[in-house]
């Protein structure tokens, strides 16, 4: 295999981790070894994955193969689409200003809060009672 061709990123979105590796080729997409329609369900969460690739029109001259962990689908796209962006960022730099207008560079810092002791959740008290 031809090292120069590939490029990486890591993608993140919630507690989603996504490893993305892209190279020229003819548009296949596969995640976690499978193909994107196969893993993916939900029709919002494919589109959300391919947004980069879409916006940049590359969707049939790379293919791209991920791998992510963590989290749910929603998040688990989310980072996939990030890292996809990144990628492509190695792969041409001078789509920096188009990735960066429509926001898929930067990471979305959401994240869940944690639970504090002596409260029933995150922010959520207990009930209050007077006596």
């Amino acid at each position: 295999m031809n090292e120069e061709n590939i490029f990486y990123a890591t993608g993140k979105r919630k507690s989603a981790i996504a490893r993305a590796w892209i190279r020229p080729g003819s548009g296949n997409i596969t995640v976690n070894n499978k193909p994107i329609d196969k893993y993916f369900t939900v029709e919002s969460a494919i589109k959300r994955t391919l947004q980069a690739l879409t916006l940049t029109n590359l969707q049939d001259s790379v293919d791209v193969n991920v791998t992510v962990k963590g989290g749910g689908f929603t998040g688990q796209a989310g980072a996939i689409r990030h890292g996809i962006t990144k990628a492509l960022l190695e792969y041409q730099p001078d789509l920096r200003g188009v990735l960066k207008k429509a926001g898929y560079i930067t990471r979305d810092p959401r994240v869940k809060e944690r639970k504090k002791y002596g409260q029933k959740g995150a922010r959520a008290r207990f009930q209050f009672s007077k006596r």
